[in-house]
Parts: C-alpha cells; structure tokens; sequence
C-alpha cells in the first residue's frame, strides 16, 4: 500500500511551487485527534466525584467520616488498604492457630508502611479538605489504635515468649507456649478488639478505592 502524503509539492504552470494539502488526510487526523481528547474528557470525568461517602470507623474512635473522593484520596486509600489486606492485620486473629509474636511483626510493618503513605503525601495535597480528613484518620489509626495496645503489651510479651523459646526443656508448640503467658486472656481480648476493628477499617476504606 502507497503511503499518502499529507502535503505534497508541485510544480505550477508559471514556475512556482506549489504546496498541496491533501484534505482527506488531514480530516481523518482531525477526527482522531477529537477521538482522543474525547477519550480524555470521559476519563477525567471518571476521576471527578460529587457525592460524599460516608465511612464508620469504630477504632480509635474515630466514628462516621463524610469524604468526597478526588484523586489523591483514592491513591492513598488505595495504597492504605492494599498494606492493611495483604498483611496479618487485615485478617481476623485466630486464638487456636495464630503466633502472636508473627501478628505483632504484621502491626510493625502495617505501621512503618502507613506512617510513610502519610510522610511521603505532598503538603499541598493536604489542602485539599476531604485528603486531610483521609489522612487524619490514617493517623489516628497509628496513634491511637495500633500504638496503645503495642505500648501496653507487645514489649512485655516478646520478652517473656522469647525466654521461653530458648528453654530447651519446652516442646510445646507456640501456639501452645503463648497460652502460658500471665495475662494471655487480657492481651488476647484486647487485640482482637483492635484486630476486628482494623478489618472493618479495611472495609471502609474499600468504599473509596
């Protein structure tokens, strides 16, 4: 197939030269060019949220939030949600089967992981009002969701669960070794407290993505 030209040079009668335009091609990028600003207009259309969405966040007291979505909050909660679902945290503890030292290491990495989503968030995406109150939620989430419990009884019970391990006396499994701590009952009712919550947050945050 011959290539068509889009302008194409002749020789006129009188000597000149002459520049020819060849319509047709040039309707045809025309019409694609339209196509695809086109395309663009609906996907930015897409992108635009008018309706506020309600979320109910029972940790750390958080309650019910109206956030209108745009862009940003739907990246971050994206993100947020994504490092909560893939992670232990995001999974109702089992009592029979879960190591709660394994459960502690996943709230680390939950907390190291959404305390950078928020650090790395440019300042004048925090402008915008329905961004901050994302965020601000994410931060009480670490403050005063994770952080009592890990400060009140994670420390304490690794350092008892690691004496224990090093027993070579003991061959009982670990599920077995942690029912053994002092105030087993106490740590396990309050994490699973805070576990059923940030799966419900998970859920929540779902409704922005």
């Amino acid at each position: 197939m011959t290539p068509v030209s889009l302008i194409s040079l002749d020789l006129a009668q009188s000597g000149d030269l002459a520049i020819i335009f060849n319509i047709w091609c040039w309707a045809v990028l025309g019409g694609g060019a339209l196509a695809t600003l086109a395309v663009k207009a609906i996907i930015n259309k897409s992108l635009s949220w008018t309706t506020d969405i309600e979320l109910n966040i029972p940790l750390a007291g958080i309650g019910s939030v109206k956030i209108t979505p745009n862009r940003e909050v739907v990246q971050i909660a994206h993100k947020a949600w994504t490092e909560i679902i893939t992670r232990k945290v995001g999974l109702k503890f089992d009592k029979n089967d879960d190591v709660l030292v394994e459960v502690y290491d996943s709230w680390h990495e939950i907390f190291s992981e959404l305390r950078s989503l928020i650090r790395d968030i440019p300042a004048s995406q925090l402008k915008n009002e329905n961004t901050k109150k994302l965020v601000d939620t994410l931060i009480k989430v670490l403050n005063l969701g994770l952080r009592p419990h890990l400060t009140k009884y994670q420390a304490k019970f690794r350092r008892w669960y690691e004496k224990q391990i090093i027993n070579k006396k003991i061959t009982l499994s670990p599920q077995e070794i942690q029912k053994k701590y002092p105030g087993y009952d106490d740590l396990v009712d309050d994490l699973l407290k805070i576990n059923e919550q940030l799966v419900a947050y998970a859920v929540e945050l779902k409704k922005l993505v």
